[in-house]
């Protein structure tokens, strides 16, 4: 972990799961960054309170910010509080990991669970990268460091290999159309912002980091997810360590190997 340094880092869907154990462990780094922007739909709600707590054990590093991926309005919002915080400075790693799933199979999806889910997991992560735009390029501008790097300026995508189109990742554990093909369309957007983001620098990859014991990760009731969301964030940050130019625009395991469209 030593080679990710951000200065700033946004993570969405912070209250659980990857996102919350994303913050609990950039925060406790020997080097942890000067600004965490934790972000969740409802922060006064129950479902936050491990957030809150730990945001109360760290008050200046972690700011909490309330952001539905879903609404754009909300997202200019909270851009507007981030950007008064950052002081002038740019944001470096922009972490889109907010995602829902509905469960379901193809027989029984329905347009509005597909509606919905697309509208988080694809348009929610797309806003993100028009309206933090402006301060990634800062950050990157910025830097001294060469090349493209988490440390930089950089869009993660968390993905999922159930979107590989190749793969078609435990279909018999669970259909789930929605969520599969939202995740596809997610790498294209990634494609898209790799090539349009390029010429400033800015990293874009689309993640998948394993299948992990969390509320998504367990959706399914016959078996249970093998690794914990401790473990999997640990993976998790050794890869955006190392990531450069040569992943931008890729589809990437939590181990660093390439993943097939």
């Amino acid at each position: 972990m030593e080679g990710l340094n951000p200065r700033s880092v946004l993570v969405t869907g912070s209250n659980r799961g990857i996102g919350l154990e994303l913050v609990k462990q950039l925060v406790e780094k020997n080097d942890p960054p000067e600004w965490i922007f934790a972000t969740c739909r409802d922060p006064e709600g129950p479902r936050a309170k491990s957030l809150k707590n730990l945001a109360a054990q760290h008050q200046h590093r972690i700011e909490i910010i309330q952001l539905d991926t879903s609404d754009p309005s909300s997202i200019n919002a909270a851009a507007v509080k981030i950007t008064g915080h950052l002081c002038g400075a740019g944001l470096n790693l922009l972490f889109n990991n907010a995602g829902i799933v509905k469960p379901s199979s193809l027989e029984s999806e329905t347009p509005e669970n597909m509606l919905e889910v697309y509208n988080t997991n694809v348009v929610g992560p797309m806003v993100m990268g028009q309206v933090f735009l402006p301060l990634l390029r800062k950050a990157s501008k910025e830097s001294l460091l060469k090349g493209m790097s988490c440390s930089k300026a950089a869009i993660i995508n968390v993905s999922s290999d159930c979107g590989s189109i190749s793969n078609i990742l435990a279909w018999d554990i669970g259909q789930i159309p929605n969520y599969r093909c939202s995740k596809a369309a997610l790498n294209m957007l990634n494609r898209c912002q790799s090539l349009q983001y390029a010429q400033d620098e800015i990293l874009c990859v689309a993640l998948h980091p394993g299948w992990l014991q969390t509320d998504m990760g367990n959706v399914c009731e016959t078996l249970k997810a093998p690794t914990t969301v401790e473990d999997g964030v640990q993976d998790i940050l050794k890869i955006l360590a190392y990531l450069s130019e040569k992943e931008t625009g890729t589809f990437v395991n939590w181990d660093g190997k390439l993943l097939p469209w």
